[in-house]
């Protein structure tokens, strides 16, 4: 029984599936057509309007006419047939404006319907009175309806005294004043929906702009991210890379044997060089096929990897000495990784700059509520030329920094040589981890 209810259920969805999309795909084309040629539909309305409700009144000779109640025809006047089409030009003729001047078309019908009625005729034309009533709700301004709604008043007011012969003045009064209250409750009904439907295209709109700026920002970090990853991985080995080979060239006549052992360096710290960039380049990697490669992934250096990372630049010449002071083994991943990276970098460029046979001091404190980095070498006192190509070391240490609340600081020693010293805060933020 479960499955016959769903399967018709189903069945139904899809036979109102295709004629609902036709029924919208047919308004769309509507509606394009419309703001193409919006002079076409207020045409067909007055077409429409004098076959219907003009061609009677001219074939019958007016809404008095006919096989009425005796005292219902005696309560109107007979117009003449010119007076007539005269009447009804005027009644019909202004629905062509009643988008784009709403409220000067309503002015105008009620102007003839007034001077209709008082001389006491009655027309089927009259109600294009009550189409412009609605043209006014749905396109005018808000502030001309009080206006309109009491000339409305003021014209049924008229047409009730002079049918009173015939009907009852409050039967009359509660017809009328219902019909125009509808073709008012209408106009605002759909300009309300339309404008409700704005405000959502508008705001789906806006949306799908966000969401474009979100995928190009979260795409410029991410490549931010990557950039700064392969300069702190290229950018170290390749200067322990360039001073191991120009030590080499330097040691072959000489000693070939340490000629031998730079080659031996130069080209483990190539490998490592490549492992790394291999695991930074690995998440960006797609299959021919379009699946996405598994990358070969491990875990991100640490504080027990500066010990490797010293081992590293010693052999290029760099006089290293490590210490630590505090419990460096409780911070978390995240922050072992940004005080690597910024050590990384200060010893690279300490290498680039002042050369093999530098001696360097590298301290890692953890005090109470901060972390604090220090690094000072012995080799030149002034500012070694530009620190870093384009900035890239320099950004990427203040970035570091400044996730965990920091800042760095680089010039030239008091005693002489370079030091640079980058601040850490330990304090947990509020909201959890960062």
């Amino acid at each position: 029984m479960t499955s016959l209810t769903t399967t018709t259920s189903a069945g139904d969805i899809g036979g109102m599936g295709p004629l609902a999309a036709r029924l919208s795909r047919g308004g769309q084309r509507l509606r394009q057509a419309d703001r193409a040629h919006p002079w076409v539909l207020d045409t067909a309305v007055v077409v429409l309007v004098f076959l219907m409700f003009c061609l009677p009144d001219l074939l019958h000779g007016g809404a008095g006419d006919g096989d009425g109640p005796r005292r219902f025809r005696l309560a109107f006047t007979r117009l003449p047939l010119p007076a007539m089409l005269l009447v009804q030009a005027g009644l019909v003729l202004p629905l062509l404006w009643r988008r784009r001047r709403p409220m000067v078309a309503f002015g105008a019908i009620a102007a003839v319907f007034v001077a209709q009625w008082s001389l006491g005729a009655a027309l089927r034309a009259d109600v294009a009175l009550f189409v412009a009533f609605y043209s006014l709700a749905l396109h005018g301004r808000l502030r001309q309806l009080p206006w309109a709604c009491a000339i409305m008043a003021t014209g049924m007011a008229l047409v009730a005294a002079r049918v009173s012969a015939a009907v009852s003045v409050w039967d009359a009064l509660f017809f009328l004043l219902s019909t125009a209250t509808a073709a008012l409750a209408v106009g605002l009904m759909i300009r309300t929906r339309r404008a409700q439907l704005a405000g959502l295209r508008e705001r789906a709109a806006r949306l799908e702009i966000e969401r474009d700026q979100r995928s190009r920002l979260a795409a410029a970090t991410e490549r931010a991210r990557v950039a700064r990853e392969m300069h702190d991985i290229v950018g170290h080995n390749l200067a322990v890379i360039i001073t191991l080979a120009d030590a080499g060239a330097y040691a072959t006549d000489a000693a070939p044997e340490r000629g031998k052992e730079a080659l031996h360096l130069i080209g483990d710290t190539g490998r490592t060089a490549l492992g790394e960039l291999r695991r930074v380049l690995g998440v960006l990697r797609e299959a021919s096929d379009g699946a996405v490669r598994a990358p070969e992934l491990s875990p991100q250096p640490g504080l027990a990897d500066i010990e490797t990372l010293c081992d590293g630049v010693r052999t290029a010449g760099l006089d290293v000495v490590y210490r630590t002071v505090g419990d460096v083994d409780a911070l978390d991943r995240g922050m072992q990784l940004a005080v690597y990276r910024i050590v990384q970098e200060a010893l690279t460029n300490t290498l680039k700059h002042a050369g093999a046979g530098t001696a360097v001091k590298l301290s890692v404190i953890v005090e109470d509520v901060r972390l604090v980095i220090r690094v000072r070498d012995d080799g030149p006192a002034g500012p070694p030329g530009p620190w870093n190509e384009e900035g890239h070391g320099l950004v990427g240490m203040r970035e570091r920094a400044a996730l965990y609340g920091g800042d760095v600081s680089a010039g030239p020693a008091a005693g002489g040589g370079w030091a640079v010293e980058a601040t850490l805060d330990l304090t947990p933020q509020a909201g959890g981890a960062r």
